[in-house]
């Protein structure tokens, strides 16, 4: 039995897949993509309801451009999970590949979150402490601009996975 359209892939990934950290890493992706896609989704209610009685070019593309980010979030957190679905629809897939796939997947969500420590505003850091307190602490000295190296990271390691093990 096959799939149709991106919420099919989820279930049928899951059927399909002798690795049980596949399995687990399709939940994580549906729950986080999810998240995100609602998130994205209700900010860009919010953006168009403050921008509306304005009008102007520059509007319009400041929202085409969060809608490209949201995109660009929520894509790589999915992708695993529709690339296995896709390889077990027409080739049959190796629980090798599936593996590779959530590890690398797992990889990405982790790496949106350091992202987010990166970025988090210096009014709003909160002194560290515990075990991983000299991590934070140096993400926290990071610039801004240095958030986007992890997620890429992580979506090369994704790319890198699904090449090597194709």
């Amino acid at each position: 039995m096959t799939y149709s359209g991106v919420l099919g892939a989820f279930p049928y990934a899951v059927r399909e897949s002798d690795s049980w950290l596949f399995r687990s890493y399709a939940l994580v992706s549906a729950v986080v993509g999810g998240g995100l896609a609602l998130l994205f989704a209700l900010g860009l209610v919010v953006l168009v309801a403050r921008t509306a009685a304005l009008a102007g070019g520059s509007l319009t593309l400041s929202r085409a451009f969060y809608v490209v980010v949201g995109l660009l979030l929520v894509l790589p957190v999915v992708a695993p999970t529709l690339l296995v679905a896709r390889r077990h629809r027409r080739e049959g897939s190796t629980p090798r590949y599936d593996a590779a796939l959530a590890l690398a997947g797992y990889l990405l969500v982790v790496s949106l979150y350091v992202a987010l420590v990166i970025t988090v505003p210096p009014t709003q850091q909160t002194t560290p402490s515990g075990a991983l307190a000299p991590a934070v602490a140096a993400l926290y000295a990071l610039a801004p601009a240095a958030a986007a190296g992890p997620p890429l990271v992580g979506v090369a390691a994704i790319y890198a996975a699904h090449r090597l093990l194709r």
